[in-house]
């Protein structure tokens, strides 16, 4: 990893973190300093880092400003019952281009991918998930992108990288490794019926956020997900102020901790990142505060991961097997170790979509399918593998 990208951390932020009592998470990270440099990454599982770029943010300069009031919250907490090994390598710097800025994200993110360390992104603006799905490109897999959001950001087609065009670039981007995309929590109003349409048209996934509050429909998106990126305001003002693109609706605080741990407890899920926080508005760093809860039930969830998908063999499943009238049976499997529920998808051959062939799913879609009703997720799926 090329450790010049990376500026340490906050001196007053660490020398907080000293005074705190011996079993806090801060007393317990590894801690990209001034004065100790840049921490040993061997045996590391979990790495938090800070983006300062802000200048591709639409109408939120500033979201890359002050990422230690959200540092002074964290370190503050107790961790669980965790066994896990967490470092705070310190911030992305802002290069002279924009462009120079997520070269830099890329190049980290990539690099703690081949590490197999699990990266925590806060601050900057949410463009930076350009680079997050571009940092899988020497991974040589398709990947499935999640975003928490109350607007799609796919902008028009001619527009430059920002946070209200990012999606655009990664579905523009050839070769394209990109299998599914999710929304969680769009509210209709910040969206035109073109780019819902456009969304429904590519077979992706886009839940409102009326929907997604029932937090159990929405679980198994996580389950699926490789990347997964919130704009924190997609949380209501009154919970998370510190925004300038906020508004009134939206997820309530634990309802995004709630997520956050879905995240986390997701085998798949190999990088998370907050973006969007801008310090500036945040009331007696509220905003900060529920973001270091958020990453506190990120790193619970992934302590708490089954390792029930890929990691088992399908004898470590229930398998049912549902037959249907006019089409080919449908085979369901459930956990033994979780509980939760998978579907098949029958690929016609062996290909680069073999790692989607188990599409999670809910007991609801498998009653569904019972009842001669094909969820409408196995459709999706089948589409893309064609």
């Amino acid at each position: 990893m090329n450790v010049d990208f990376l500026t340490p951390v906050k001196d007053s932020v660490v020398a907080h973190s000293i005074l705190l009592p011996s079993t806090s998470l801060g007393a317990n990270m590894r801690i990209h300093t001034q004065t100790d440099g840049f921490p040993d990454l061997e045996g590391v599982n979990i790495a938090l880092f800070g983006i300062e770029e802000d200048r591709n943010t639409e109408n939120n300069l500033g979201s890359g400003k002050d990422l230690h009031h959200i540092r002074r919250h964290l370190y503050q907490l107790y961790p669980g019952n965790w066994n896990t090994t967490i470092a705070d390598i310190g911030n992305i710097k802002k290069g002279e281009l924009t462009s120079d800025s997520h070269f830099a994200i890329k190049e980290v993110l990539t690099s703690l991918l081949e590490m197999n360390i699990l990266p925590i992104i806060i601050g900057g603006g949410q463009d930076a998930t350009f680079s997050n799905y571009k940092a899988y490109d020497k991974l040589e897999q398709t990947v499935n992108l999640v975003t928490v959001d109350n607007m799609f950001d796919l902008g028009n087609i001619d527009d430059e990288l920002s946070s209200k065009s990012y999606l655009s670039k990664i579905i523009m981007e050839v070769p394209s490794n990109l299998f599914n995309y999710s929304n969680i929590g769009y509210q209709t109003y910040f969206n035109s019926q073109d780019e819902i349409n456009l969304i429904q048209g590519l077979n992706f996934d886009a839940y409102r956020l009326g929907e997604a509050k029932n937090l159990e429909i929405v679980e198994p998106v996580f389950r699926d997900a490789d990347i997964v990126s919130i704009d924190i305001g997609a949380v209501r003002q009154s919970d998370a102020p510190a925004n300038n693109n906020l508004s009134p609706n939206g997820f309530y605080g634990e309802e995004i901790c709630a997520i956050s741990r879905y995240a986390g407890i997701s085998d798949k899920v190999s990088s998370f990142g907050i973006y969007e926080y801008n310090s500036k508005h945040d009331s007696n760093y509220q905003t900060a505060h529920l973001i270091a809860q958020m990453i506190w039930y990120f790193i619970e969830g992934v302590n708490y991961r089954a390792k029930d998908y890929p990691y088992c063999t399908k004898e470590d499943y229930q398998k049912f097997t549902v037959l249907l009238e006019n089409d080919d049976p449908i085979n369901f499997y459930k956990s033994n170790k979780s509980g939760r529920w998978w579907m098949e998808i029958n690929l016609i051959k062996d290909n680069k979509y073999k790692r989607h062939a188990l599409i999670p799913c809910t007991y609801e879609d498998y009653l569904e399918t019972t009842k001669q009703l094909i969820p409408n997720r196995w459709f999706k799926a089948q589409r893309k593998m064609l």
